[in-house]
């Protein structure tokens, strides 16, 4: 009888000890989630199958912003995304990761699978979309072609025609009519012309911003939208499903890739006819690759890849300089005065290379609004990065160009300024040295064995088009303060850049 009263007065006593203890247990379980959480790398809120794919929805309209947010989070500056429907990716902004991937263990993160077939249907088997012996082959054969001094002499006779006598009249005409124009527009038209004269040896593209742009633009436009768009997908099996049935974006796509593709194939065929007739050839890539006796289908995709290349990357990264320029007037005005001692003299390259405040400007401009806001790798096996985080094999590794500008720990608390000085050794020197900068603290040319063939090339197409233009002309905005920053496969400035242009002074000559 004792016994059962016992058992009698335990079993409530046990009712109301259950949930103190399970409270218990759970807290106990808490802590240590937290405390494995503050060992490893921060990351989005994630759950069982879906992983992060509520908060990355959520966030698709400001994935820079949001990466960048949880990226200062992180002790490492690196994050784990989990996410239904795609790779296991790590996103880093620390510069010893991203030398481990581009340099260190190189061979173990080629773009992979996942990334070339995203762009595979618009670049094929160009350069920039492929791996292993066959990109080796191809930037062995594209390095000697940058290298020669003659291509060089042809960029900058190129930029000498295309600055005096298509760009300048169409700025002079709006300065007279004080008619509003995008520039971002404008610098694109600009740029695909350059990159088609030293790729194509052609024209494309007519400045005057009453025309419309080429039929080749315009599908190159589409064509690398609908790619972006591929990337950014919450669930990639909705593109691939589009694709397997030909609709929307999809269909477009396939159209305009038609379209590039015949167009290029053509001006192939073309040249090819008049080089064994024994016409003279131009110093352009394509003629060059001709002679060296590559295939049609490579050459092609080479063509498409630095057309891809050349093209936005400049324009956007002149756009934001122009922008930010006209938002401190006194660091625009030094850059002025340091283009007065070649007035009188034609810019050449050696003077442009001399112009230190110029390119501490791009490359300021840049750190800040990057023209390619983040890449990708995939690893091939296990591995482990310098800062602690584990990479299995099959995952996505995203180096995060945007993110790392704006990085303390990188740039300190003034990061989000723009101050060139910050590029100089002697920050309150005139004319002083630039820094070394590690290229994996600044990524925006890549770097390690991919890093970008024609980045002289780029800072020196960028200088001559923003000094000539400073010389002549200024430029005032139209329109919001702080225009938004998109990142597609190539960033750019939401809605344009409208501005009013103004003759800087009849006394100021080229």
């Amino acid at each position: 009888m004792g016994v059962f009263m016992s058992l009698a007065t335990l079993k409530p006593l046990t009712f109301m000890l259950f949930p103190i203890l399970l409270y218990l247990l759970f807290h106990v379980i808490l802590c240590e989630l937290r405390r494995v959480r503050k060992l490893s790398s921060h990351g989005p809120p994630t759950y069982p199958i879906i992983g992060c794919l509520i908060s990355f929805y959520r966030n698709r309209v400001r994935l820079l912003d949001w990466y960048t947010e949880l990226l200062m989070e992180s002790a490492t500056n690196t994050i784990v995304v989990n996410r239904f429907g795609a790779p296991r990716t790590i996103v880093t902004a620390n510069p010893e990761n991203v030398e481990y991937m581009l340099k260190t263990n190189f061979n173990n993160f080629p773009k992979g699978k996942p990334f070339t077939e995203i762009l595979g249907d618009f670049l094929g088997c160009g350069i920039f979309n492929v791996d292993g012996e066959l990109w080796h082959t191809q930037r062995k054969l594209a390095s000697h072609e940058f290298r020669a001094k003659s291509l060089r002499e042809f960029l900058m006779n190129a930029l000498k025609e295309e600055v005096e006598n298509q760009l300048f009249p169409v700025l002079e005409s709006l300065a007279t009519s004080n008619e509003v124009v995008d520039l971002q527009e404008l610098l694109r038209r600009l740029a695909f012309n350059m990159i088609c004269k030293v790729s194509l040896g052609i024209d494309r593209c007519s400045l005057d911003p009453s025309q419309p742009i080429s039929p080749l633009a315009k599908a190159f436009d589409m064509a690398s939208g609908v790619c972006a768009r591929r990337g950014a997908a919450p669930l990639f099996i909705v593109w691939k499903a589009k694709r397997w049935l030909g609709l929307g974006s999809e269909r477009k796509l396939k159209d305009a890739v038609e379209k590039v593709h015949a167009y290029i194939t053509g001006i192939i065929h073309n040249r090819k006819k008049k080089i064994n007739q024994g016409e003279v050839c131009s110093e352009d890539l394509l003629s060059r690759l001709i002679s060296a006796g590559h295939e049609d289908e490579v050459i092609r995709d080479m063509m498409i890849s630095f057309i891809m290349a050349g093209r936005d990357t400049t324009s956007a990264a002149m756009t934001w300089l122009f922008w930010l320029l006209s938002s401190h007037p006194n660091i625009e005005q030094e850059v002025v005065k340091e283009t007065e001692f070649v007035e009188g003299e034609m810019l050449n390259y050696e003077s442009l290379r001399e112009m230190r405040l110029l390119k501490a400007c791009l490359c300021e401009s840049m750190r800040l609004y990057p023209p390619v806001a983040w890449d990708s790798k995939h690893a091939i096996v296990d591995d482990l990065l310098p800062d602690g985080t584990f990479v299995r094999a099959g995952d996505r590794l995203t180096y995060f160009p945007y993110g790392m500008g704006r990085m303390e720990a990188l740039w300190g608390k003034d990061r989000l300024e723009f101050k060139p000085d910050r590029w100089f050794l002697e920050p309150d020197k005139e004319g002083g040295a630039l820094k070394n900068v590690c290229p994996y603290k600044f990524p925006i040319f890549h770097a390690g064995p991919r890093v970008c063939l024609g980045k002289e090339m780029a800072f020196i197409q960028m200088k001559y088009v923003v000094a000539s233009i400073l010389k002549r002309f200024e430029l005032r905005p139209i329109g919001p303060d702080r225009p938004v920053f998109v990142p597609l496969l190539t960033a750019h400035m939401a809605g344009g850049l409208k501005v009013l242009v103004r003759k800087r002074g009849a006394e100021v000559k080229l």
